[in-house]
C-alpha cells in the first residue's frame, strides 16, 4: 500500500497565494452587500464611544501615499476601538472650497469672468463632487472602513449652516473685527493668506544700505548727518515713514569720508565692512531714546520720515536703525498707529505699484527693485547694494512669493482668548509628547488670524453694511443667514441682493432707506474644516464632541489641529479633542522627498494593483510613523515576504484543523502537555503585548510581534516538532487533539489580533475557520488576556530549553555543512552536558528527540568528558551522527526497531500501530 494516504496531512482551500490584487475587490464587494459599517454599528450601539474626527482631505486629485498612510493609520484605531468595548464610529469627511478647484477649473478653461460668480461656483460644486468620488473609491480601495455613503462635505448646505453659527458666536464674543493692518498677501492667488498657509523656501534678493538724511536733529544730530538703514525689500521703499531705533540700544555717529552716519554701535563694525567704509571715526555716541522724533528726508520724496521708538528693534543683522513702512510690516504697523503715521501701501491685489509709488506705478513690485534702487542711487542715497539668499516666505499652493500688505481684512482676535486656548492644550494629551509644545508655541506667539479671502469659492463672510459703512452682525442676521445656507446653500448669498437676504422688515438705524450692502469676501478655509467640530461632532447623532482623537500629519500642528482649537474655544471654551495624534511625510527609500520630476513618487494605486491593499497596510504598521517613514519597492518587497510568512502560518494552522471540533475535540488547559501549555502562555503574552500596543497606538510593536510570533514561536518551533504528531499519529491521538486545541487558539486569536492591520486577509482566513459563528472577524472582540497557570514557570522552564534547542539546531546544522548528515530525521544526537543542562532536560517529560526532530537522542555524560570533535557551546557539547537504523516509509524516523513488526517490514512499530489501527481496510 501507499502509505502517504494514512498521513493526516494538512487539507484547505485556503489558498497559498494572497493573489490580493484581485481577492480583495472581492472581499470588499461582499463587505458592500452585507452593510459591514452597519452591522459593526449596531453591535456596538450600547458601548462607549470612540470617535476618531476625520481631518477632512482636499478634494483635488488622486490620493497619495501621505493620504494612504494617513487613513490606514485612522482604520487600524477605528476597526481596533470596535473590537475592544467601543462604539467606534468613522465619517469621512472632504475639504471643498478654496483656490485649488477655482485653479483647476481656469486650467481646464472655464472662463470666470464671462459668468456670475453664482455660476463660477456652481461650476467649482460640480468639480468638487467629482473629485470626492474619485477620492472615496481609492480610499474604500485601501479597506479604510467608514459611513462612506454619508461623508461630512464642507460645501453642503447643513455643514455652511453651522459654519455661520461658529463665525455668529465668535461675533457675538466680540472676537471678530475687520481691520486695516498689514497680512500676508499672496499676488499670485490676489488673495489674503494666514500663516498656516505659508511656507518657506529660499529666495535671491537685493540687500541695499541706504542713508536718509536728517532734517531736523532736535538738537541731537546735525542736519547734515544720514540715519542708515538696511533692507531687502526696495520695493517698499516708497511706502517708508518711519526709521524705528530702540530705545535702550547706544547708537554712535560716524565721521566717514567727510560724511557722517548713524548706526548701532554694536553694528558698526559690520555695516562699515558691507559699506566699505576704510576707517569710520566715533564722533558721537546718544542712546535710542534719544533719537525719538528726529526727523529725516524721505531720499525719494519731499517728505518726512519720523524717527520713533521699537522694541521690535533688534542687532541680529542690518543697521539697528529699521525701515519702517506700516502698510508692509506688522511691527511696522503698530509702531505706526503709536505715533498716528498713515497706513501707506502703494501696491495693488495683483502686486503692482499704484500711483502713489510716484514714478514706478504699473511696475511689479518685484521687478520695481531695480528702478528703485537705481533711483537712490542717483540721489546719493544707496551706500551698498549686494544680493542675497534667504529663507522667504512662499504661498503654498502656488509656490510663489508672498508680501506683506495692509488691507481691509476680517480677523478673528486670538490674543482676546489666548490664555483658553493654552489651557485647552495643557488639557490635551498629545503623541507624540512634543504636539503639545509646538501647538502651545505657536499659539502663544500666533498674531490675529485673518480669515478674510477675496475669492469666489467658499463661505461667504455674513456682514451686511449699513448705508454709512457700519458692519452689521447680529443674532438675528446670522441665524437668518444659517438658516437659508441649511436651506439653499451659501450660493444664495451670490445670487441675491443684500435686502433680500436680510431678515423681512429688518431695520437699522444707520439704514433709514432700507439700503444695505453684503461683504463679498469668503472665509478662509481653515475656518471651513476649523468648524467641524460644530458642523459634524456637533450635527451629527452617531458622532460627539470633543472627539476622543485628532490624527493628521505634523504640518496640521499649524493647520488643522489649530483652527479647530480656535473655533472651539472661542465657541465653547474648551478644546474639540481630547487628545492629538500626528504623523510625519513619506519619504523615499533614501529619505528624499518624493518629486515627479526625481522619478521616485510611490502611488497607492499601483502598489494596490501589484502588491495589494494589505501590504501597503501591513508596511504602515511596520514604520514609525511618528517621524518621517520611507517607502520604496525594496521596503515593499521586505513587508510581503513578512505578509507570505504570516499568510503561511495561517494557511498551516487552517490546514491541520480539518479534522477539528473545538467543542468535542479541545483538551482542557491542565490535560495538555507541557510545551502545549508553553505555547499557550507565549499566545497569551502575545495577546497582552498586541493590544498594549493597539492602545499605546504602537502598531510597529504589533508588527514585529506578530511577524516573530509567526516565524519563531510557531514555524521554527511549536509546528516544525508538531508535524510528527500532527501527520502520523491517528486522529485521535492525545497528543494531536493537544496540538490541534492549542493550533485552534492559535488560529482564532491571531486573525482577530491581525484583522485591524490585514482587514482583507483576515476576513478571509476567518471564512475558512470551522465553528465560528460570526459572518466576519469584523464582528469579534479582541482576544482578551488569559492568567494561565504556573504561566511564569512554564515561560523560565521552556525558554531555557529553547536555549539548548538552539544549541542543537546549530550543531545540526554544522554537521550538515560538513556532510555528516542530510537532513535532521537521519542524525542521533549525543550531549555531553553540566549540571544546569542536565536539569533542564531531565524536566521535560515530552520525548526530547521529537522536540529536537532528530531520530536518535542520549545524555552521555558530563561536559568536560566531551570529545575534542563535538561541538562546544555554554552549557552542551553535542556530537551529531548518523542515526542507526532503517528509515521508516511513513514517518521517515531511522530506527533499527523498523520492520518488528511482521505485517508492516517498512514501518517502525509507532507506524505499523497507527496503520493497524486506522487504517487496515487499506491494506
Amino acid at each position: 500500500m501507499d502509505y502517504k494516504d494514512t498521513l493526516l496531512m494538512p487539507k484547505t482551500d485556503f489558498p497559498m497565494r494572497g493573489n490580493l490584487p484581485n481577492r480583495e475587490p472581492e472581499i470588499q464587494a461582499k463587505w458592500e452587500e452585507m452593510n459591514i459599517y452597519e452591522k459593526v454599528q449596531e453591535r456596538t450601539k450600547d458601548r462607549p464611544m470612540f470617535v476618531l474626527h476625520d481631518g477632512p482631505p482636499y478634494a483635488n486629485g488622486d490620493i497619495h501615499i501621505g493620504h494612504a498612510l494617513n487613513k490606514i493609520l485612522k482604520d487600524f484605531i477605528v476597526r481596533h476601538k470596535a473590537m475592544s468595548g467601543y462604539n467606534a464610529p468613522y465619517v469621512p469627511g472632504w475639504d471643498t472650497h478654496g483656490l485649488p478647484i477655482e485653479q483647476a477649473l481656469t486650467n481646464k478653461g472655464v472662463k470666470r469672468k464671462e459668468m456670475t460668480v453664482a455660476e463660477f461656483r456652481k461650476l467649482c460644486e460640480e468639480y468638487a463632487y467629482e473629485q470626492i468620488d474619485s477620492q472615496r473609491s481609492q480610499f474604500k480601495r485601501l479597506g479604510v472602513r467608514g459611513d462612506w455613503e454619508n461623508p461630512y462635505i464642507t460645501l453642503k448646505p447643513e455643514y455652511e449652516a453651522q459654519q455661520i453659527k461658529v463665525f455668529g458666536e465668535m461675533a457675538k464674543k466680540g472676537y471678530i473685527y475687520k481691520g486695516l493692518k498689514p497680512v500676508y498677501w499672496s499676488p499670485s492667488s490676489e488673495s489674503a493668506l494666514a500663516e498656516a498657509e505659508i511656507e518657506y523656501k529660499d529666495k535671491r534678493s537685493p540687500s541695499i544700505y541706504v542713508g536718509f538724511k536728517v532734517k531736523d536733529g532736535k538738537s541731537v544730530l546735525d542736519a547734515d548727518t544720514q540715519i542708515v538703514i538696511w533692507t531687502t525689500t526696495p520695493w517698499t521703499i516708497p511706502a517708508n515713514l518711519a526709521i524705528a531705533v530702540h530705545p535702550e540700544l547706544t547708537y554712535v555717529v560716524a565721521h566717514e569720508a567727510g560724511k557722517k552716519f548713524v548706526v548701532a554701535e554694536d553694528l558698526l563694525a559690520a555695516v562699515a565692512k558691507e559699506a566699505g567704509w576704510e576707517n569710520p571715526q566715533v564722533v558721537k555716541t546718544v542712546q535710542g531714546s534719544e533719537l525719538e522724533n528726529i526727523i529725516a528726508v524721505h531720499p525719494l520724496y519731499e517728505r518726512d520720515s519720523l524717527v520713533v521708538l521699537g522694541e521690535h528693534v533688534t542687532i541680529d543683522a542690518g543697521t539697528g536703525c529699521v525701515h519702517t513702512a506700516p502698510g508692509h510690516g506688522e511691527d511696522d504697523f503698530y509702531v505706526g498707529q503709536k505715533y498716528g503715521l498713515d497706513v501707506l501701501c502703494p501696491v495693488d491685489d495683483r502686486g503692482y505699484m499704484t500711483k502713489e509709488a510716484e514714478g514706478f506705478e504699473g511696475l511689479f513690485y518685484d521687478e520695481a527693485n531695480k528702478p528703485i534702487t537705481e533711483k537712490l542711487e542717483a540721489a546719493g542715497a544707496l551706500l551698498k547694494l549686494t544680493f542675497i539668499t534667504h529663507s522667504y516666505p512662499h504661498d503654498w499652493r502656488t509656490k510663489k512669493p508672498v508680501i506683506y500688505r495692509a488691507t481691509a481684512q476680517w480677523f478673528a482676535s486670538i490674543k482676546d482668548f489666548r490664555q483658553e486656548l493654552l489651557n485647552a492644550i495643557n488639557e490635551t494629551k498629545f503623541v507624540p509628547a512634543w504636539g503639545e509644545t509646538r501647538l502651545f508655541n505657536m499659539v502663544r506667539d500666533r498674531g490675529d488670524w485673518c480669515i478674510s479671502r477675496q475669492r469666489a469659492w467658499g463661505v461667504p463672510i455674513p456682514v451686511f453694511y449699513a448705508e454709512n459703512g457700519e458692519p452689521i452682525i447680529t443674532d438675528q442676521t446670522i441665524d437668518h443667514v444659517s438658516n437659508l445656507f441649511r436651506e439653499h446653500g451659501s450660493n444664495i448669498w451670490f445670487e441675491r441682493e443684500a435686502k433680500d437676504l436680510l431678515p423681512e422688515g429688518f431695520t437699522h438705524s444707520e439704514s433709514p432707506n432700507g439700503k444695505f450692502t453684503k461683504e463679498t469676501d469668503i472665509m478662509d478655509v481653515w475656518f471651513d474644516s476649523g468648524s467641524s467640530h460644530q458642523a459634524v461632532l456637533l450635527e451629527r447623532d452617531d458622532l460627539q464632541r470633543p472627539a476622543d482623537l485628532y490624527l493628521e500629519g505634523s504640518d496640521q500642528y499649524r493647520g488643522w489641529f489649530n483652527s479647530s482649537l480656535s473655533t472651539a474655544v472661542a465657541v465653547t471654551g474648551k478644546a474639540p479633542y481630547k487628545g492629538v495624534l500626528s504623523h510625519g511625510f513619506v519619504l523615499d527609500g533614501e529619505g528624499r522627498k518624493m518629486s515627479k520630476s526625481i522619478g521616485n513618487v510611490v502611488i497607492p494605486a499601483k502598489v494596490m494593483n501589484q502588491l495589494g491593499a494589505d501590504i501597503l497596510r501591513l508596511w504602515v504598521s511596520s514604520v514609525d510613523y511618528q517621524a518621517d517613514v520611507r517607502v520604496s519597492d525594496a521596503i515593499l518587497k521586505q513587508v510581503t515576504e513578512v505578509y507570505r510568512k504570516i499568510r503561511n502560518t495561517f494557511r498551516f494552522l487552517l490546514g491541520n484543523l480539518s479534522d477539528f471540533d473545538p467543542n468535542t475535540n479541545a483538551i482542557e488547559f491542565e490535560n495538555l502537555r507541557e510545551v502545549d501549555q508553553f505555547m499557550l502562555v507565549k499566545l497569551n503574552k502575545l495577546i497582552k503585548t498586541v493590544r498594549n500596543a493597539y492602545d499605546n497606538y504602537e502598531f510597529s510593536g504589533i508588527y514585529h510581534a506578530v511577524n516573530n510570533f509567526c516565524t519563531l514561536d510557531l514555524s521554527a518551533f511549536y509546528l516544525d516538532f508538531a508535524k510528527d504528531i500532527l501527520y502520523i499519529e491517528g486522529n485521535d491521538h492525545q497528543d494531536r487533539r493537544a496540538i490541534q486545541t492549542v493550533l485552534y487558539e492559535c488560529l482564532i486569536s491571531l486573525t482577530k489580533l491581525v484583522a485591524p492591520i490585514l482587514s482583507h486577509t483576515a476576513d478571509e482566513v476567518w471564512s475558512f475557520i470551522p465553528f465560528v459563528a460570526e459572518e466576519s472577524v469584523q464582528l469579534t472582540d479582541m482576544p482578551e488576556f488569559k492568567e494561565l497557570p504556573n504561566a511564569k514557570g512554564l515561560e523560565e522552564k521552556w525558554t531555557s530549553f529553547m536555549k539548548l534547542r538552539d544549541d542543537v539546531l546549530k550543531a545540526l546544522e554544522e554537521a550538515r555543512n560538513e556532510k555528516v548528515i542530510g537532513k535532521s530525521l537521519t542524525a542521533k544526537v549525543t550531549m555531553f552536558v553540566d549540571e544546569k543542562a542536565k536539569a533542564q532536560l531531565d524536566s521535560i517529560d515530552e520525548s526530547v528527540k521529537q522536540l529536537f526532530i532528530v531520530s536518535g537522542f542520549e545524555v552521555a555524560g558530563k561536559l568536560e568528558d566531551a570529545p575534542d570533535h563535538a561541538h562546544k557551546f555554554e552549557n552542551t557539547a553535542i556530537v551529531v551522527s548518523k542515526a542507526d537504523g532503517e528509515t521508516c516509509d511513513r514517518c521517515w524516523i531511522v530506527t533499527p526497531e523498523v520492520g518488528q513488526v511482521e505485517e508492516y517490514p517498512t514501518l517502525c512499530p509507532r507506524c505499523a500501530d497507527v496503520v493497524k489501527s486506522n487504517y487496515s481496510h487499506l491494506v
